[in-house]
């Protein structure tokens, strides 16, 4: 009990560490679904699951078919539900982008919308983080074809968490020892996955540098 209210839901390892290949599901259903779930790290979860499928640091050992199969799920059913709440709320879901992160991911939905068209926006936002939590109740709300959605969903989501996790399986699998260096291997892994969202905020400092006073 004390080890749960110590949990730390920044942190991978203590995601897996407490809940398993469950709580791969409930992360990724979260984190592309709900709007709350903006924070969560979906891009090293994956990641440290495949590790630790291959090398079973600690005493923690994942049998990556089950972790595959719910990263997919979690990713799918949260990217459809993300969906159909944007299409019953409306324009409505805006008011609640009210956190910086939020709305900077907001913004670059949109703009990936306006510049790709929903097909690549889609593929494309599961990659971003942040981003892949609001453009599926954004698809919902700009009314895209749910048929539309729901195809290119699951082709984002299958290559993103199925890439992200055989990632970390090869380099468990390919290089002895590494779950040594688990912490560090982590911290490059959220490193790279903030840098989108570093870049859009360089991105916006400059617009607004280059604004007319």
């Amino acid at each position: 009990m004390a080890h749960v209210l110590a949990l730390n839901p920044l942190s991978a390892t203590d995601l897996l560490t407490s809940f398993g290949t469950f709580g791969i599901l409930v992360v990724l259903f979260a984190e592309t679904g709900l709007l709350i779930g903006f924070f969560l790290p979906g891009d090293s979860l994956l990641f440290t699951a495949g590790l630790l499928s291959a090398t079973g640091a600690g005493r923690l050992h994942l049998s990556l078919p089950w972790v595959l199969l719910a990263a997919a799920a979690g990713a799918l059913l949260g990217a459809q539900v993300g969906f159909v709440i944007g299409r019953r709320a409306g324009t409505a879901m805006e008011s609640r982008a009210n956190r910086p992160r939020l709305a900077a991911g907001m913004r670059r939905a949109e703009d990936l919308f306006t510049r790709y068209g929903p097909a690549k926006a889609i593929v494309l936002a599961r990659f971003i983080p942040v981003v892949r939590t609001v453009l599926n109740p954004l698809a919902g709300a700009l009314h895209t074809p749910t048929g539309t959605f729901t195809l290119w969903q699951c082709v984002g989501g299958v290559v993103w968490t199925i890439g992200l996790v055989l990632a970390g399986y090869a380099l468990g699998a390919f290089i002895p020892g590494v779950d040594a260096y688990l912490l560090p291997v982590i911290a490059v892994i959220v490193v790279i996955s903030l840098i989108p969202l570093a870049l859009e905020i360089l991105r916006e400092r400059r617009r607004g540098a280059g604004a007319p006073r």
